[in-house]
């Protein structure tokens, strides 16, 4: 039941489609809306995919129209008019920061610094946080509150700039929406699952095609599906060939919802360099599914409890990466154990005990 609440709060997002942050923005807005805020949401791109709530900008569809210099310094004038005559309580800006005379004209010409969220969804900070320690100061040191999705990333933006005004706040999951997904497998078809962007350099796909291919399962019949797309889609076609997998390795098209999928997989798998709070375990767990993942940088250690919803395994480990896809699709007691605490192993992040988190931010 929605709440009386009169604050408004504008989020700012990069776009609606896509990503898994983008993803969390359109989760976050409803979370919002949902108890009572007054929500507008801003994308900077045309891409609106993702289900969200609250009153939209489309700056992306300005964009299409003309993405002149005219045209970019129009949108600003749109954007920067829109917060005024809104009068937001709270800016939460969920956007990639990349630009320095750009986020300089947005952070401090742009928002009311004392009004602003700067939210950093991935361990690669420099994504969203210029790299020289006294500029990062500059740009954000007295914005209201940085808020990092894990606690490794809060822990690098205070290791590296020092800033005093971070805070946690987990990507949520929507356990209400998920759950009308059985957790039972509906399927006969054995197969383990990465879903995710076709991004080698930052998902390391190869690392997961070598240890497929070092492990057991293809030789007992266990399929693996790759779900997305991406620009390295035609380099990872050409490993599966060099490593004679074109029999086992089946690519699924991207999916705006793809819970059935997820929901009918033996687990998935997680083999990035660097994360944020990946929403690849948290929606696979939720759905009843474990996981194997690396533990990379940041968030698969928050969420993974080795043993117990799933494997976590030592990063750039072929041998271990391959133990760990056999074990878990081999040892009966060990799988059923995982997929009977998958989903409540991440209660802890459901939408309404992060959107707590965020009222209380936003009191």
């Amino acid at each position: 039941m929605t709440k009386a609440n009169k604050k408004k709060i504008c989020i700012v997002v990069s776009s609606l489609g896509k990503g898994g942050a983008e993803r969390s923005s359109g989760l976050l807005s409803q979370m919002l809306f949902d108890v009572g805020f007054d929500i507008h949401v801003v994308s900077v791109l045309n891409t609106i995919e993702f289900p969200y709530k609250g009153k939209l900008l489309n700056l992306g569809a300005l964009k299409d129209e003309n993405d002149s210099v005219l045209g970019r310094l129009n949108r600003l004038r749109v954007f920067k008019r829109y917060l005024r005559r809104h009068n937001f309580d709270y800016v939460i800006d969920n956007r990639t920061r990349i630009g320095l005379f750009k986020e300089f004209i947005i952070s401090k010409l742009v928002y009311q610094p004392n009004k602003t969220i700067y939210c950093v969804r991935n361990y690669k900070v420099d994504l969203y946080v210029h790299s020289n320690r006294i500029l990062a100061q500059f740009l954000y040191g007295n914005a209201y509150k940085i808020v990092g999705v894990s606690k490794g990333i809060c822990e690098k933006l205070i290791e590296d700039y020092s800033f005093k005004n971070t805070k946690v706040i987990h990507n949520p999951v929507d356990t209400i929406e998920n759950k009308t997904i059985a957790s039972e497998r509906t399927s006969s078809e054995d197969y383990i699952l990465f879903f995710g962007r076709l991004d080698d350099t930052h998902k390391n796909i190869s690392l997961l095609l070598d240890g497929y291919a070092a492990s057991s399962l293809a030789e007992a019949g266990i399929k693996l599906k790759i779900l997305g797309e991406g620009s390295d889609f035609e380099m990872l076609k050409l490993r599966i060939d060099a490593l004679n997998l074109s029999n086992d390795v089946i690519f699924l098209p991207y999916m705006s919802n793809p819970n059935e999928v997820i929901a009918n997989a033996l687990f998935t798998v997680l083999t990035s360099r660097y994360e944020g709070f990946p929403r690849v375990l948290l929606e696979s767990l939720v759905l009843g599914t474990p996981v194997v993942s690396v533990d990379c940088k940041s968030g698969p250690n928050e969420i993974i409890v080795n043993e117990h919803n799933g494997l976590l395994i030592e990063n750039y480990n072929t041998e271990a990466l391959a133990n760990a896809l056999t074990r878990l699709s081999s040892d009966t007691d060990l799988y059923k154990h995982c997929k009977a605490n998958a989903e409540s192993s991440v209660r802890k992040f459901s939408r309404q005990e992060i959107t707590k988190v965020w009222q209380d931010l936003l009191k």
